[in-house]
């Protein structure tokens, strides 16, 4: 009845009808107007989100890609060294995790069992983890190598933190059959929450919400993993991601949702509703006019009413809150309390009339004087505000809050009014927030002191206490950035500790220790003022050296430390002795580059120590011309063996007496594309290095059989065939089985194995290979004997049939007493243990004859033949069957 009775009085009078009819044609228009001009703001909001969500498609499938580049790179270089060890893996895998990379960690797992790791630290535990006994993790690495591509599998939840994908690529390598084999996987770890960051998912001030779907793949068949699931029922903008081995799908909606991105359009309706407020208002105005006197005095009665309702109420209020209004007469000395401030001040209610004395007698005496001058203070401002104590019976105490304002009465008089409260509560309250505060502020003191030891433990090596890699790594950083602004330059020695592991496996890790601790200090005694060193790993050392003046003078500075580490140093009773080699690198300007710096470095480190160890040298241009030459022999090696380019050369054996072929050796030559025929001095050493010598070996025995089957199908007796082969070689597990296979005549085949093989390898695996070699019909040969430290003990456990004397030595015979009486000693202890001698370089008739008198079997060398190929020794064994027919 009230709502009819408001409506038929305030709206439907005869005065608001014409106002009425014009609101409601303004409204109608408005509302078709507002509906179009939100239809278009929604189609636009789509299109920026639509372009926002495909920024960060990009951004997405870019890193990505780039992160699984990376780790084809390792697993191309994995491919070409199938039989890569942890030291080079982690070598590799340094360039892929680094500290503005989001790969975090790399795994090799060769045969499917992880072997390779890195970084080692934090992530032992995945050491010889087998995919096959892992149900999730076989599937996927099924699906690499059967797909041979990369399979993204993730997110997935670190043991460590946070949450990651996984890119995991199958690696085959290429045997010398042109075929392809399985090696195993490489996987790596991609910080997806780094990732995020990246790509402005997270951090940012994207103007979009998004959410991704699509784990391992999957695309919108996968779970979502990023994002709320609100996203997905707020009819989001779709764009596909896409990833290795499947995609993703980016759901995405204005951050706040489509409400939140369309434009206020309260302007609009604003304008409307002033246009139909121009119209409507004089007519409304007109008819209120005519009411206004009796509406003012309506208005009045009420003002009336509500202030006696204020009026109780405040005096409810101040009942509740238990607050006392007081007044003071400045001149009079007088004091007006209500019962509330006499029962605050502990006073009875009917107590008479308060003064000054009253409120004294109850203030805290340490509190009086402030409090007095608070309030004589206030009289000129005319704003009062004190806090003082006030003591009750039985040793009670209160705390009590008092606001006042000043003011002048009618009669002239200064006045003063206010209220109290009781506030003990409240400080008791603020003291414990106070203590809280302290508690908390100590204890952040104490997590501070914390963080900043865990950051130098992080940042130092714990034996040594010098600065780490990763130091090192940020100091290197800060110089390069020094020296393209200042054109300045930087100098850096690696220093590698000679005679360290020998230490170390004698006398224990204790003594190890002591000598990198001995080591570091060596290095901070002579270092100059301003210098950085490090420990960067076992017993390497480098430092770090501003050179804004050039690279002159750190001779002198690696002299001091060479000539300071070589002094002994005494161990529990044993004297130590270390050398130290460095190798030294220098940029300067804006060509200063950290990973080239201390590959520069280390290279040079490598020239020292293969020149003979506890010295210095410098980074050179013909170094690195001289690296980049093995480099390019390396990769024509790997691509020589794909390619068939290695051969074997023949050189036939002759008896001593008779001068009639007993044998021929096969050697291994290399027919290069364009360098034409290499002999075998200028590749073994690299291909040793390669860790292929045993591919070269295997390829020249395999040739030399079947060159050797043939000259027997063509009717020419060739007693014996003798290869070299090589310490890796005799390693092969599949050497002996290999042997069997080709099913070789007894006493047809000779093992030629250089002279330092079995004494540096007289285990007990060594010997065994080598009875089970002659139990095949395979004869054991010793090539250039005399060259290196063969004992007579060795020759007896070895047995070998024949001794090949090397070239150095049969070369002098003709003009040297002392060379003949030394190679006849060689033949008197093989004949000595039934052991036939071969003198090898006899280049003249002369040399032959000699030889011959001083007791050798067989002779070998360009007096008689050069080596040559198996055509070429074919119609050699032809003419001289022609010779020796005629």
């Amino acid at each position: 009845m009230a709502l009819h009775r408001i409506i038929r009085e305030n709206i439907l009078r005869p005065t608001n009808i014409p106002a009425a009819i014009a609101a409601v044609a303004i409204l109608i228009c408005g509302a078709v107007f507002d509906h179009q001009n939100g239809q278009l703001a929604d189609e636009r909001a789509r299109a920026e989100v639509l372009s926002q969500a495909n920024l960060i498609r990009a951004k997405l499938e870019g890193d990505i890609n780039g992160d699984v580049q990376l780790v084809r790179g390792l697993a191309a270089e994995i491919s070409s060294q199938p039989d890569m060890t942890q030291s080079t893996f982690a070598e590799v895998g340094a360039n892929l995790v680094r500290a503005d990379s989001q790969v975090k960690m790399v795994a090799g797992a060769p045969n499917l069992v992880i072997s390779l790791v890195h970084p080692l630290r934090g992530n032992e535990a995945a050491m010889g983890l087998d995919y096959r006994t892992r149900p999730g993790q076989y599937e996927s690495g099924l699906r690499a190598r059967d797909s041979g591509d990369v399979v993204l599998i993730g997110p997935v939840d670190l043991v460590q933190g946070g949450r990651a994908i996984i890119a995991r690529l199958p690696v085959f390598t290429h045997p010398f059959d042109g075929g392809r084999a399985f090696w195993g996987l490489v996987s790596a770890i991609i910080d997806l929450d780094k990732l995020y960051r990246d790509c402005g998912l997270v951090g940012s001030d994207a103007p979009i919400a998004v959410a991704i779907t699509g784990t391992d793949g999957l695309g919108k068949d996968g779970i979502r993993f990023f994002g709320d699931a609100a996203i997905e029922r707020d009819h989001p903008v779709r764009v596909n991601v896409r990833v290795p081995s499947g995609a993703w799908t980016i759901a995405a909606i204005p951050k706040g949702g489509w409400e939140a991105a369309r434009p206020s359009r309260w302007l609009l309706r604003l304008a409307i509703l002033a246009g139909g407020l121009v119209i409507v208002v004089p007519t409304w105005l007109i008819g209120r006019l005519v009411e206004e006197r009796r509406a003012h005095l309506l208005r009045m009665r009420d003002r009336e009413r509500e202030l006696e309702r204020l009026s109780r109420r405040l005096e409810l209020a101040l009942d509740a809150s238990k607050v006392g209004v007081w007044e003071v007469d400045v001149e009079a000395q007088q004091l007006v309390w209500d019962d509330r401030m006499n029962e605050l001040y502990n006073y009875p209610a009917d107590g008479g009339p308060r003064d000054f004395t009253h409120w004294r007698d109850r203030v805290d005496e340490h509190d009086l004087r402030r409090a007095i001058w608070e309030f004589e203070s206030a009289l000129k401002p005319g704003r009062y505000e004190s806090q003082f104590r006030i003591r009750l019976d039985e040793g009670r105490s209160r705390v009590v809050r008092a606001m006042g304002r000043a003011y002048v009465s009618s009669n002239g008089s200064a006045k003063v009014i206010g209220v109290a409260w009781d506030v003990t509560s409240d400080v008791a309250l603020t003291e414990d927030l106070q203590r809280s505060k302290a508690l908390t502020e100590a204890r952040n003191a104490d997590l501070e002191a914390a963080r900043a030891r865990i950051e130098y433990n992080a940042l130092h090596d714990f034996l040594t206490r010098l600065p780490n890699r990763m130091y090192m790594d940020r100091a290197l950083e800060e110089n390069a950035r020094r020296c393209a602004t200042t054109g300045g330059g930087v100098v850096l020695l690696h220093i590698d500790l000679d005679g360290f592991k020998q230490i170390n496996d004698t006398l224990g890790h204790a003594a190890g220790d002591a000598m990198l601790i001995h080591s570091a200090k060596v290095i901070r005694d002579n270092i100059r003022d301003g210098d950085f060193v490090a420990r960067t790993g076992g017993d390497e050392f480098v430092v770090l050296c501003k050179a804004d003046a050039g690279i002159a003078g750190f001779d002198a500075l690696a002299r001091r430390i060479i000539a300071s580490g070589r002094e002994p140093i005494l161990y529990e009773g044993h004297e130590c002795r270390l050398g130290m080699s460095i190798g030294i690198a220098g940029a300067f300007g804006g060509a200063v580059d950290r990973r080239q710096l201390l590959v520069n470095a280390d290279l040079a480190l490598y020239r020292a120590k293969s020149l003979g160890r506890n010295r210095f040298e410098f980074y050179t241009e013909e170094l690195q011309e001289e690296i980049l030459n093995s480099k390019q022999t390396a990769d024509d090696i790997v691509r020589g063996l794909e390619r068939g380019e290695f051969i074997a050369y023949y050189q036939p054996q002759f008896d001593a007496r008779t001068y009639q072929i007993v044998g021929v050796e096969a050697l291994a030559r290399w027919r290069h594309p364009t360098r034409g025929l290499v002999p075998p001095n200028e590749f073994i050493p690299i291909a040793e290095e390669l860790t292929v010598i045993g591919a070269i070996d295997r390829v020249v025995l395999e040739l030399a059989l079947n060159q050797f089957r043939l000259w027997r199908a063509g009717g020419h007796d060739v007693p014996r065939l003798s290869v070299n082969v090589s310490l890796r070689r005799l390693h092969d597990e599949s050497l002996l089985q290999g042997l069997r296979d080709l099913a070789i005549e007894p006493g047809v085949l000779s093992f030629e194995l250089v002279e330092t093989i079995y004494l540096d390898e007289r285990d007990e695996r060594f010997s065994r290979t080598i009875d089970q070699i002659k139990a095949l019909g395979v004869d054991i040969e010793i090539d250039d004997f005399g060259t290196g430290y063969a004992s007579i003990v060795s020759l007896t456990k070895l047995k070998p049939r024949r001794l090949k004397i090397d070239r150095q030595l049969v070369t002098p015979v003709t003009r040297s007493d002392a060379q003949r009486r030394l190679v006849q000693a060689i033949v008197d202890i093989g004949r000595s243990l039934d052991i036939e001698i071969v003198a090898e370089g006899v280049e003249t008739l002369e040399h032959a004859r000699l030889l011959r008198d001083l007791g050798c079997d067989i002779l070998q060398g360009y007096a008689f033949a050069e080596p040559m190929s198996g055509e070429e020794f074919e119609r050699f064994m032809s003419s001289r069957t022609r010779l020796v027919a005629s």
